[in-house]
């Protein structure tokens, strides 16, 4: 019987980062092969506004807008509706979400450096926001909580939420997003998805007015939309298919970490679920284990893509060093680790998403209700970028305060400089002050 996971042997190979990199199963994407498909949709929105919008919105989700933005009373009434057991799980995420939240508030700092001479670091949120939330094989009322409460702790002033229309639900979204967004208190929510809701964002329309930074998952042409309008917005990062690793040896339950990779294989076709282990039989056992969670789960053909597809496998190791070395070179989204000592294993761990220490912290956990954010980078950008956080909605200005005694302590040295960078009207522009230097 064929395994449901191939095998990547790197038993006995020293392999240099690259050379691992390239070993660890990953999904590919072309965005630059989606951004030709979303050109045409981002210039015809700068465009024309609010039409190309509806438009672009019939032709691709086969639903007729009258007006982009969600009355109030359909937020109401969804949150009237909502299932209460889902209502104080809402309220559970957002109380834990926020919790954590709160402690990554950011304080002004300054710094003297003598006499009338003082640079404060200011943390100053961004005015406007747009977030988006994914619409597509599954609901994400969570996706509403983990980007809403980060901008609300860092003090944001207006935030909009974009999220598909619904056939089956009169062209809003899924009544349960805007449940989310009622309990939230946030009001303003349109109907609109993929690369669409970023060009609205962007450019405003007459119905919307434009952001200063997007942030939020998508499929592969919101990615190429968000690339395609960085430096007019500020986004949070490219996102591209869910991602799990687990490191694991044989003292962790295989029964728990094939459900951890079933768990995010239902995500998505293209969904990474990757373990590194130094234990063949282990990873037999879990192979094992999969077989029998699949055929018991609701998505078996979405799973069965993702575990087979070549963006999943088994990484054999010689031991849980060389598995650390894989998992830093993989930088996962998600990062399991059930192993022997897994908390001192996980602290040495440098590149990955959000780490999850030990059988009793499973990637749900931070889906849901952890506390922690799960907008996270993917496809190896753990490695230089970090999770969506207060500290995402917050600019860094610096405030320089110097007196007239302080400015001439240093105006020789400024002088010198600009004269060695051969830009004369620098130092000219001290020369003004202090006639002398």
């Amino acid at each position: 019987m064929s395994q449901i996971l191939r095998t990547i042997d790197l038993r006995g190979q020293r392999l240099r980062a690259a050379e691992l990199r390239r070993a660890v199963p990953r999904a590919e994407i072309d965005v630059e092969r989606a951004t030709a498909a979303v050109e045409p949709i981002v210039d015809d929105i700068q465009a024309r506004g609010a039409v190309a919008v509806k438009e672009i919105t019939a032709r691709l989700d086969g639903v007729k807008l009258e007006q982009l933005r969600v009355p109030q009373h359909y937020l109401d009434e969804a949150l009237e509706t909502l299932d209460p057991v889902v209502r104080v799980a809402l309220n559970e995420a957002i109380y834990r979400a926020r919790t954590v939240h709160e402690d990554q508030r950011r304080s002004d700092t300054t710094t003297v450096l003598g006499d009338g001479a003082s640079v404060t670091e200011k943390w100053i949120p961004v005015d406007r926001v747009g977030l988006y939330v994914p619409g597509g094989l599954a609901v994400y009322p969570s996706s509403v909580v983990m980007n809403v409460v980060p901008a609300q702790v860092a003090g944001v002033g207006s935030i909009a939420v974009a999220s598909p229309p619904q056939r089956e639900f009169g062209g809003r979204p899924h009544p349960t997003i805007l449940a989310a967004c009622a309990l939230l208190g946030v009001d303003e929510v349109y109907a609109v998805g993929g690369a669409q809701a970023v060009a609205m964002f962007a450019y405003g329309t007459e119905e919307s007015e434009p952001v200063d930074m997007v942030t939020g998952p998508g499929n592969i042409y919101v990615t190429a939309a968000k690339r395609m309008l960085r430096g007019l917005i500020g986004i949070d990062s490219e996102a591209g298919p869910t991602e799990i690793a687990v490191l694991a040896d044989d003292t962790a339950d295989p029964s728990h970490v094939a459900a951890d990779l079933i768990s995010q294989a239902e995500h998505d076709p293209l969904a990474g679920s990757v373990l590194v282990t130094d234990s063949e039989q282990f990873a037999a056992a879990v192979d094992e284990q999969l077989r029998v969670q699949i055929a018991a789960t609701k998505h078996v053909q979405r799973i069965n893509d993702a575990l087979g597809g070549h963006q999943s496998g088994v990484v054999l190791v010689d031991d849980i060093e060389m598995g650390l070395r894989v998992v830093d070179a993989y930088a996962a989204e998600h990062l399991e680790v059930q192993t022997k000592n897994a908390r001192e294993v996980a602290a040495r761990v440098r590149s990955a998403g959000c780490i999850f220490v030990g059988a009793y912290s499973p990637v749900p956990l931070g889906d849901y209700c952890a506390g922690s954010n799960h907008v996270l980078p993917t496809g190896g950008c753990a490695r230089h970028s970090s999770g969506l956080s207060v500290q995402s909605f917050l600019k860094g200005v610096h405030v320089v305060d110097y007196d007239e005694s302080a400015l001439r302590e240093v105006a020789a040295h400024i002088v010198a400089l600009a004269d060695a960078e051969d830009l004369p009207a620098h130092g000219a522009a001290i020369r003004a002050r202090f006639a002398d230097v």
